[in-house]
């Protein structure tokens, strides 16, 4: 089946809480506000949807100038491997330029880097973290 991709779609907390509990191995009982996050503090969001099913999501967060923040991408086990994941981050890199932001950053673990670097197209950079 082939997905569709909705930026800034209507968000239902449960469903999305659901894929990102398959995505990472959270809870599934566990339901975020999701909608109320990305309200106030995404630039944009981004659904994967296959037969009416949310598949994938993204999520754009910014500094309100040059500067984008990739964050929260998952895409359902089931359907990885298909170029979901791909999509929607080209399609939140796309947004982001439309916005007028200069610069799109990602954080990620080790194993995600052939997936934003060779399949996403980003540069490594250096970067610091500080556990709060």
């Amino acid at each position: 089946m082939a997905f569709a991709l909705a930026p800034r779609f209507t968000v239902d907390d449960r469903e999305l809480s659901a894929l990102h509990a398959r995505a990472f191995g959270g809870d599934p009982a566990v339901v975020r506000p999701w909608a109320r996050r990305l309200a106030r503090h995404a630039l944009t969001w981004i659904g994967a949807f296959e037969a009416g099913e949310l598949v994938g999501f993204v999520q754009v967060c910014w500094d309100g100038g040059p500067h984008a923040f990739v964050l929260d991408t998952a895409v359902d086990p089931d359907h990885q491997g298909r170029g979901i994941g791909t999509a929607l981050v080209k399609a939140a890199a796309e947004e982001s330029r439309a916005a007028g932001c200069e610069w799109l950053h990602v954080d990620f673990e080790p194993h995600l880097e052939h997936f934003y670097l060779r399949q996403c197209g980003f540069r490594p950079t250096p970067a610091g973290l500080i556990a709060l």
